[in-house]
């Protein structure tokens, strides 16, 4: 099995600066359409016009393994043995026709030498909904591949729920590869690969070598009240995914290898469409909460998102390149001290050119505490009744903007930020109204043809 190309590339810059090189530019078609005119709900945003679709198996036959029956340890030991007559008693119940299979209490240590770079783990099979008993737990066995799999799911409509899932990063052996990285960034919790209409619920998904879950090349999959958390590289990875739920789960403390995000949506080449990220609660992750550098129809809504004491972001807490479509909605994000691009909430990185796409961004009622935003050459965002509480609202080389009844407060540490770094406008075209500085009513002279640059901007602010 070959390693998956995965890399995420960030130019670092403060505001009077774009990136130098956006990796997902191929549009070459320099003349500009009309911005697309969306159907939207009562508060302006666009309606979401997807769901994922669900496993649907028609008829429950359930089979509890026999551990005696197929001498099956779970003590978290012979892992030989265990991944081999687990194997073969999953095996045997997806051939004689049961749709529910649970796997009864204790630890089961698995993995099999696949090749150089791969370690396998259990196979589950399609139409299948494989439960884990309360205190059942899978775990890896220390092992020095660049890629494994603890779960891998085989087919389609498949349920997993209500167990645990454990890598072995702490024990992993990280051997050198022939072109002499060492990253070992693909060590999976579940792999979701090739699959339609999946679920993944109530699971415990942790310290693993690369991510909790990556989605490679699958439509209709759902994530819903995990617990993902500790892993290297991400917590979910979005690869090529069409119809992606995520919803009430928490993701937190991902660490060690970049791009260190709760969840990632990167897959150059691939289809990433229709994703929606609600209600999930995100803390401590390094490199930031969520980045989608491909994705097209992101929704992402009522999440929290905390940096977390004695936490750095290296990006931040919601990133995206100018070629995506994201509506992005009352979220809470919470900083405690600065990214390498200073104290912003949401930035949308961009080294300018077509975007793809004639779609707006947009970012509604949102509560950005001790952090701000920031969008740079690229064009069509709808930004109202945010809160960007002790930071700034920037725009620069941007067109049609629209900024309606956004409140910005002073900081109370950094006393210089005042009202050229409060909304922050260069080379800027749209419209401003209702736009508080406090308890201040700000005009903000932004022209929906020519464009606008502050003269503080100009002076060097």
């Amino acid at each position: 099995m070959k390693t998956l190309p995965y890399y995420l590339l960030f130019s670092i810059f403060i505001l009077v600066s774009s990136c130098g090189h956006d990796q997902y530019e191929g549009i070459t078609d320099d003349e500009t359409e009309p911005v697309n005119q969306e159907d939207l709900d009562e508060e302006g945003l666009p309606i979401r016009t997807f769901n994922a679709q669900l496993p649907e198996i028609s008829f429950i036959t359930e089979y509890t393994i026999d551990l005696d029956f197929w001498d099956i340890p779970n003590t978290n030991s012979d892992v030989i043995k265990t991944t081999e007559n687990l194997q073969a008693a999953i095996d045997w119940a997806h051939n004689e026709g049961y749709t529910r299979v649970i796997l009864p209490n204790g630890n089961y240590l698995v993995g099999e030498d696949i090749n150089d770079i791969y370690y396998g783990g259990i196979e589950i099979y399609d139409n299948t909904e494989f439960v884990f008993s309360e205190n059942a737990v899978l775990s890896i066995d220390a092992n020095n591949k660049w890629n494994y799999c603890v779960l891998r799911l085989n087919g389609d409509n498949i349920i997993v729920r209500d167990g645990e899932i454990k890598g072995e990063r702490d024990s992993h052996t990280f051997t050198t590869r022939d072109d002499g990285s060492t990253a070992h960034d693909e060590g999976h919790g579940i792999c979701v690969w090739d699959n339609n209409n999946v679920l993944i619920e109530n699971m415990e998904i942790h310290d693993v070598t690369g991510d909790g879950s990556l989605v490679l090349d699958s439509n209709d999959v759902t994530f819903i009240n995990n617990n993902i958390y500790n892993n290297r590289r991400q917590g979910i990875s979005i690869v090529g995914g069409v119809r992606i739920e995520i919803t009430n789960n928490e993701i937190h403390h991902i660490n060690g290898t970049s791009p260190q995000f709760g969840i990632d949506i990167e897959g150059p080449g691939r289809v990433d469409e229709d994703i929606l990220i609600e209600d999930n609660y995100f803390h401590h992750n390094s490199g930031g909460d969520i980045v989608n550098a491909t994705g097209e129809n992101v929704y992402i809504l009522d999440n929290i998102m905390e940096q977390g004491d004695d936490s750095e972001y290296t990006d931040g807490p919601i990133v995206s390149w100018h070629k995506t479509h994201n509506i992005i909605a009352r979220n809470t994000v919470t900083m405690v001290s600065g990214s390498a691009n200073g104290r912003l909430g949401y930035i949308q990185y961009s080294s300018g050119g077509d975007k793809g796409h004639n779609k707006t961004t947009y970012v509604h009622e949102n509560i950005m505490n001790n952090c701000g935003m920031y969008m740079y050459n690229s064009s069509d965002a709808d930004v109202r009744r945010n809160q960007f509480l002790g930071y700034f609202v920037a725009f620069s080389d941007f067109e049609n903007v629209t900024l309606i009844d956004n409140l910005v407060t002073y900081s109370e540490e950094f006393t210089n930020l005042r009202y050229c770094w409060s909304y922050r406008f260069k080379n800027t075209t749209g419209f401003a109204s209702g736009n508080y500085l406090g308890d201040n009513l700000e005009e903000l002279p932004l022209d929906e043809t020519a464009p606008y640059t502050m003269q503080c901007v100009l002076d060097g602010w």
